[in-house]
């Protein structure tokens, strides 16, 4: 029998992975919960879904291995706990959680239970992310010296829409989240090539100023009046990263996520007109990589999408693959599926469900979402203190016992 898969929360995110668990080969079957009824009428006929739920704990008591989560991100971490204490396999979007506590309890949660818990970061499965692990695993950058990466979407390309759709009236309180609350794409895209984790971290905020009010103490859940926040951060390799996470930029490139990598050895570089890779000797001179890394329009059906989706947020649902991606493991139901943020959906998906199916931890696990995470609570704080130089928790380490999931070595079929 297949596993059956129950999602938590009918927004524009879950429309792009609904169809994907439902045409990954190890799936029989797909549900949903979502408390708004006619969303829940709405996509139960749109996806011809058998079951579908009011509310999380009643799908919770049914059958389901499994639970993927697309809510609100301050949602995260409870409706996870939830999950796992109910014995259910869990996938969520990024973050993981909205505290540090939240964090260790999640953790703690999957050593005990033996349960498969991942994060669903999709800078993982970049283009950039992919070449640049590649080669620093091949030893090409040499010992890791410096990484940069940057978050940069404007409160306006599509973030007011997005907080208005799942906040409701309240959609401000929500929408003034910490902008270091949301780290994982920039942490993500600098640690997962690596392998090293963040130790300490010192940050400065930028006052929000906005007439729309919702970078203020007082406006939001956390008090917070910092809708910009950029942070230093030592490595656990000995080397240094920089994180920015920008809410109000004047930014509107094809992608909102950027890194450059540079190590002893050579050295990567990305930005809005390119990338090149170099190296120490000038071997390899300067290469535009720009063709072999960009995902083109995708030949995505968007129909069951809202309306009116905003024109910063195309690729973010509608990408087709790069040339760096691993097409050949990818399950042959996915051709010509829905595939979104620069190719990352569909291996978000056919990772987990592998993860599941041979119950071998996906790349992004528990431990590792941690790490993407954490940085971000401290940096925050951080900033709170002026810039104050503070130490990052240790989340610690798979157990030895658990194994590793190597998804390019098989295609699910």
């Amino acid at each position: 029998m297949g596993l059956k898969i129950g999602i938590i929360g009918a927004g524009s995110f879950s429309k792009c992975f609904i169809p994907l668990f439902q045409a990954h080969p190890y799936v029989e079957e797909v549900l949903l919960a979502e408390h708004q009824p006619d969303r829940l009428e709405r996509y139960g006929k749109v996806f011809g879904l058998q079951r579908t739920f009011s509310n999380m704990d009643d799908l919770l008591k049914s059958d389901v291995d499994a639970v993927a989560v697309f809510t609100q991100r301050h949602l995260h971490g409870p409706q996870t706990l939830k999950a796992l204490r109910a014995g259910k396999h869990v996938y969520s979007a990024v973050p993981m959680a909205g505290t540090l506590d939240e964090v260790a309890d999640i953790v703690n949660e999957v050593s005990s239970s033996g349960l498969i818990y991942m994060t669903g970061e999709t800078s993982y499965y970049y283009p950039s992310a992919i070449l640049c692990r590649n080669k620093f695993n091949a030893g090409e950058f040499g010992k890791f010296v410096y990484g940069e990466a940057q978050y940069l979407h404007d409160m306006s390309h599509g973030f007011y829409d997005a907080f208005k759709r799942s906040g409701d009236k309240e959609w401000k309180k929500v929408a003034g989240i910490p902008p270091m609350y949301y780290p994982t794409h920039s942490v993500g895209m600098i640690l997962s090539v690596t392998g090293a984790r963040a130790t300490k971290i010192s940050c400065l905020g930028y006052e929000d100023d906005n007439e729309d009010g919702i970078f203020r103490t007082g406006a939001n859940l956390w008090d917070n009046r910092f809708s910009n926040e950029s942070a230093l951060v030592r490595t656990s390799d000995g080397g240094s990263m920089r994180i920015n996470e920008f809410r109000r930029v004047g930014w509107s490139g094809s992608n909102s996520v950027y890194m450059s990598m540079f190590g002893t050895q050579g050295s990567y570089e990305e930005h809005a007109g390119g990338s090149s890779w170099t190296t120490l000797d000038r071997s390899s001179g300067i290469t535009d990589l720009t063709a072999d890394l960009k995902c083109s329009d995708a030949y995505v059906n968007l129909d069951h999408m809202e309306s009116g989706l905003h024109e910063a947020l195309k690729h973010d649902f509608n990408s087709s693959l790069a040339k760096v991606h691993n097409k050949a493991r990818l399950p042959l139901s996915f051709e010509k599926m829905p595939n979104g943020h620069f190719g990352s959906h569909q291996f978000l998906v056919d990772d987990f469900v592998k993860a599941i199916h041979t119950h071998k931890l996906p790349p992004n696990h528990v431990w590792n979402a941690a790490r993407y995470l954490a940085p971000g609570f401290i940096a925050h704080e951080s900033a709170i203190r002026g810039g104050e130089l503070l130490d990052i928790p240790d989340f610690g380490s798979p157990p030895t016992q658990w194994e590793l999931l190597d998804p390019d070595s098989f295609q699910a079929t």
